[in-house]
């Protein structure tokens, strides 16, 4: 009998005629047609041959045309992408050999097509079912065929791009052989092929991938050989590597940097302006570096001017941005503008820290253009003059002001619209050098926000924000009224960018401001609320952002009768008006929960429907979330994503608005909490494996407990262990807030103690619970590098435990006394720091041997204060006199003689030691 070769699948006729009508069906911009080439789709899913004829369309069907094949691929891409895991073994078969066998064809469409459908294979964890891959595309590059060779690498540079990582810890090790052989193609004398082979390289050089790193020179050394190569595409992966060597082998481009430095200020002025914006990416990943003023200090002068002259607006850039459209106010939003926003939980701090403010600003202001939200030359431009600002400081400033001078009163709006973008972006950098420009400065620029031109009046917005601390520093009348004044019409301009510039930029004075507002709110207040009539959807998002920025900045000075009624109004008709599920709720509920703190008893007429809401959207979105986790249990799981699941952020949103009603209203929410299951979802909150939903729900708690313990006090039991758990300082905002919440409820443990047993503190009811947490806070407290906030928080809880159950926390005094005291030594006075500062007194009384070792840190401590209550002084004296007397006159002496002058003085003046 003779061998039998197996035959090659092979179509029928009819399945591949019905599969070229659906793909020709699939192309019609028709909405039904487009809907019945889904379901045909759905339907033809269930044969376990279909596949293959949609390979065999993509590879063989050389008769039909490109876009018809690729269709075909794409399909198939997506089938591979959903359902690769239930393949028949023999057509994930066929589909691999017929990738590889093609990969070199003739159209370059086809051949893309094919790289992508590799890729998606590979991504389904494919790289090890597919022995042959790597060799095969290996092998195509050696083809004297360029399709074949060009194919291979196509696929290659995708393979690459997606799975690094997984290339990198392969125990067979392929890029010990890929990565040479990358590098002998950089000399190819195809462009399309030099630049796949910089492209692979390129994504092995962050990951320091050891294959790479052991060819380091050579690679090097091939890219100056291709520095100026005709191609863009090559020219931009070039700049692409140099940007991550400085970041990752700054120690091998050193002994050329000033050549790099010429090639790279020669690329960012590249007539291709993609290549000029991977060029420009080199200084901002330059100015990161320690070596950075060293390596820049003889180019910067001719640096600067290259860097002002890409943050002019190109030609393109202002058609994109309808640059010549002037008033727009009337024209609706296109949903498609508006970026989805992500809601920051509230952190709880004590409310003390001397301004944590870290002068950041929302994308460095550099993303203003936002139908450009793409990263461009001219943002890119500008954030390098700032960061490059911030190593040089004052130094720029000679080559930079004749530039200004030219720029800012050119008769070129372009020019003076980039000449108003350099001064925001060296405000930061360059302050100090600036002040004396700015009596002049300023007024000239507060002139720009009347200018003919929305893409200046929108700049100069900007420019004034990054300038406003110093504005609120000068005497009103001269600066800040004038400029609030012209910042509020710019509020109601009639372009929208304009609008939403000016808007940002008023929350940024109002930040700076606060309280130096108060005698303008009528005509703040005036002018946001008529914009609320004026502004189409997107702007209206911004706009609750400044509302909510003004309640925090003037606080309970908004809570006045005519204030109200102007406010309250609009934004409780908004409210009325949005659906539980619509997403603009988000902003609305931060800039109520701002509000509502500030109002405190002003928002009380408007308190109960708010809360209401609130609990039924953290009802809501729990329920929603179950019936997720049931369905996916439940769910066929040929549909695993037929189930949503909830999105949590408006239960996020809920909770920090009930905690902003909690902390304003305070004893007046009581009745509200009681009429209502709020504690019980907040059990359920707490447990949430989402980080967010905790946070704010350890925020609510805390304010719950001040606002009206008795509530809060029957759950305590089911709570504690819960904060306990989440003492970790991995996620540092849920600790954060598990600590401070611990904090408050033990003050108020203590109280009721208190009160039911005469000012006896015996049998505290903290007392179970005092095991629990007092081990992990004294672990954060003395962890190195903890946020300033979480160590603040930490030393006042632990201060707070030892005030009602001193027993239980003296006999650890000695673990966390020198770290307690530095962290609280840096805050003002407060009810916070009191409460904490006597419970150590308390510890210090029942284990003064605890505190021996460390006392000259308690006595700094004690020096921080500067208006302690009477009582608590004479806490402080008692401790300090007790040791006195203790360790005698003479080595007393000696003791407060290692003391600075200062620290001496003060003790002595205030409590005679």
């Amino acid at each position: 009998m003779g061998l039998q070769t197996k035959m090659a699948w092979q179509p029928e006729d009819n399945g591949l005629q019905q599969i070229l009508q659906l793909l020709k069906e699939s192309q019609s911009p028709d909405n039904a047609t487009q809907r019945n080439v889904q379901q045909k789709l759905e339907e033809l899913n269930k044969y376990p041959d279909f596949n293959n004829y949609l390979i065999f369309v993509l590879t063989k069907l050389k008769t039909e045309d490109d876009p018809t094949r690729s269709l075909s691929g794409l399909i198939l891409k997506n089938n591979v992408r959903a359902h690769f895991e239930k393949f028949p073994s023999e057509v994930t078969t066929f589909i691999k050999q017929e990738c590889l066998n093609n990969i070199g064809d003739p159209s370059p469409l086809i051949r893309a097509t094919i790289g992508i459908l590799v890729t998606t294979i590979v991504a389904k964890g494919e790289l090890r079912n597919w022995q042959e891959l790597l060799p095969s595309l290996c092998n195509s590059l050696d083809s004297d065929d360029y399709n074949v060779c060009e194919g291979a690498f196509g696929a290659l540079q995708k393979i690459c791009e997606d799975n690094a990582e997984d290339l990198d810890n392969d125990s067979t090790r392929p890029l010990n052989i890929l990565i040479p052989k990358f590098l002998q193609f950089f000399k190819h004398n195809s462009p399309k092929i030099r630049s796949h082979a910089i492209a692979c390289v390129n994504q092995f050089i962050i990951s320091r991938t050891q294959a790479l790193m052991v060819h380091i020179d050579s690679f090097i050394e091939n890219l100056f050989f291709l520095a100026a190569d005709e191609d863009t595409d090559v020219r931009k992966n070039v700049c692409r590597a140099l940007v991550m060597l400085v970041e990752v082998r700054m120690d091998r481009l050193i002994p050329q940097i000033n050549n790099i430095v010429e090639y790279m200020m020669c690329r960012t002025q590249d007539d291709d302006d993609s290549v000029a914006l991977e060029a420009c990416e080199f200084w901002l990943s330059l100015a990161e570096q320690p070596i950075c003023k060293e390596v820049l200090g003889s180019h910067i002068d001719r640096l600067i001017p290259v860097l002002v002259k890409g943050m002019k607006y190109s030609e393109i850039d202002i058609i994109l941005l309808k640059g010549d459209v002037e008033e727009d106010d009337m024209v609706p939003d296109k949903e498609s503008d508006i970026k989805p926003r992500f809601h920051k939980s509230k952190s709880h701090t004590q409310k003390h820290t001397d301004g944590d403010a870290d002068g950041e600003l929302s994308d460095d202001g550099y993303d203003d253009d936002d139908s450009l939200s793409d990263w461009n030359l001219r943002k890119c431009s500008a954030a390098a003059l700032d960061v490059l600002a911030n190593v040089f400081r004052d130094d720029i400033l000679p080559v930079l002001l004749p530039i200004l001078k030219e720029t800012l009163f050119h008769n070129s709006w372009e020019i003076k619209e980039s000449g108003i973008l350099v001064l925001g972006a060296i405000a930061e950098g360059c302050m100090t050098g600036m002040i004396p420009h700015l009596p002049e400065l300023i007024p000239y620029l507060i002139s720009c926000l009347g200018d003919k031109k929305a893409l200046v009046r929108s700049i100069t917005c900007w420019t004034l924000s990054r300038y406003a601390h110093w504005v609120v520093g000068q005497p009103h009348e001269q600066y800040l009224k004038p400029l609030m004044e012209e910042l509020l019409k710019r509020v109601l301009d009639a372009n929208k960018r304009v609008q939403e510039a000016a808007c940002s930029a008023f929350a940024t004075l109002e930040e700076e401001a606060c309280t130096e507002l108060v005698p303008y709110l009528g005509f703040i207040l005036e002018t946001l609320v008529f914009a609320f009539n004026k502004y189409q959807h997107k702007n209206l998002l911004i706009l609750y952002d400044a509302i909510g920025t003004l309640a925090d900045s003037v606080g309970h000075h908004l809570n006045k009768q005519e204030y109200v009624n102007m406010l309250m109004p609009p934004l409780i008709e908004k409210w009325n008006v949005l659906k539980d599920e619509d997403k603009d709720l988000f902003p609305l509920l931060e800039c109520l929960s701002s509000v509502a703190t500030a109002l405190q008893s002003g928002f009380l007429p408007y308190c109960e429907p708010v809360y209401r809401r609130c609990v039924s959207l953290v009802e809501q979105t729990l329920n929603q979330n179950f019936r997720h986790s049931y369905g996916v249990l439940q769910a066929n799981q040929t549909q695993p994503d037929s189930v949503d699941p909830p999105d949590k952020d408006f239960m996020i949103v809920a909770l920090d608005l009930l905690s902003g009603l909690a902390e304003g209203l305070e004893h007046h929410i009581d009745s509200l909490v009681a009429n209502s299951n709020i504690l019980k979802l907040l059990y359920q909150c707490m447990q949430d494996p989402m980080p967010e939903v905790r946070q704010s729900s350890f925020a609510l708690l805390g304010d719950l407990t001040k606002a009206c313990f008795q509530h809060v006090k029957p759950c305590i039991g089911e709570f504690m262990p819960i904060l306990a758990q989440n003492l970790n300082p991995e996620f540092i905002s849920v600790c954060n807030n598990a600590t401070w919440s611990i904090g408050e409820i033990s003050v108020k443990m203590g109280l009721s103690t208190n009160n039911n047993n005469n000012n006896n503190l015996t049998g505290n009811e903290m007392q179970p619970y005092i095991t629990l947490v007092i081990g992990p806070l004294v672990d954060i407290i003395n962890r190195p590098n903890t946020p300033k906030t979480l160590l603040e928080n930490t030393a006042i809880t632990i201060g707070r435990l030892g005030l009602v159950c001193p027993p239980e926390v003296a006999p650890m005094l000695q673990q966390f006394i020198r770290q307690w005291c530095s962290s609280l030594r840096n805050i003002r006075d407060n009810e916070e720091k009191d409460s904490a500062f006597r419970g150590v007194c308390q510890m210090i009384n029942v284990n003064p041997g605890g505190v021996i070792q460390d006392f000259i840190f308690f006595c700094d401590a004690v020096a921080s204060w500067s208006q302690p209550k009477a009582d608590l002084k004479e806490m402080f004296y008692k401790i300090l006199h007790g040791f006195k007397n203790q360790v005698g006159e003479e080595n007393w002496t000696k003791f407060s003689d290692q003391f600075p002058q200062p620290l001496r003085e003060r003790l002595a003046v205030q409590y005679g030691v």
